[in-house]
């Protein structure tokens, strides 16, 4: 049985991110969606805010399971016995960062391998930030992000407002 992590912040998740876990699911036999914790960034929203939000537009993948963690990448893919990790590419920026990263975990943990997946050509420019930008000024972002996710970021975004 092949597990795999498709590691991010996901804040929010973008139909980029969906493309590669939809795209994953084909590949694993497992796959889980790690929403990373880290205290050094400031999200939008919180860890449970992004996991409810992933577990309703994955709902419809029988083999995808979300979960938190913080901490090292590796050691959360050792602890859930995952053989292997994937990372989405965008852009060759991406690969440069993502290259450095799976190099690191290789050397933190050389039994769990790095796969990264290109992400489809419809969705290379998109990010989570421009998102979040595109909302914070009342663009529409139907577009980037599943219906659920747009009436989430668009709560927020009020609610930031009236603060």
């Amino acid at each position: 049985m092949l597990r795999t992590i498709y590691p991010g912040s996901f804040d929010p998740v973008t139909y980029g991110h969906l493309d590669i876990i939809e795209r994953s699911c084909k590949i694993a036999d497992e796959l889980i969606v790690g929403v990373l914790n880290n205290n050094a960034k400031m999200p939008l929203f919180s860890v449970e805010e992004r996991v409810k939000m992933l577990n309703e537009v994955t709902c419809h993948l029988p083999n995808v399971v979300i979960e938190p963690f913080d901490g090292l990448l590796v050691d959360f893919a050792r602890q859930r016995k995952a053989d292997c990790i994937i990372r989405g590419l965008r852009a060759i920026t991406d690969f440069e960062y993502e290259l450095q990263m799976a190099q690191t975990n290789h050397k933190l943990g050389a039994e769990i391998e790095t796969v990264f997946l290109t992400t489809n050509i419809e969705y290379s420019y998109l990010s989570s930030t421009t998102v979040k930008e595109i909302a914070a000024f009342g663009g529409d972002i139907t577009q980037f992000v599943p219906e659920a996710v747009r009436r989430e970021l668009n709560e927020k975004m009020k609610t930031k407002r009236r603060v």
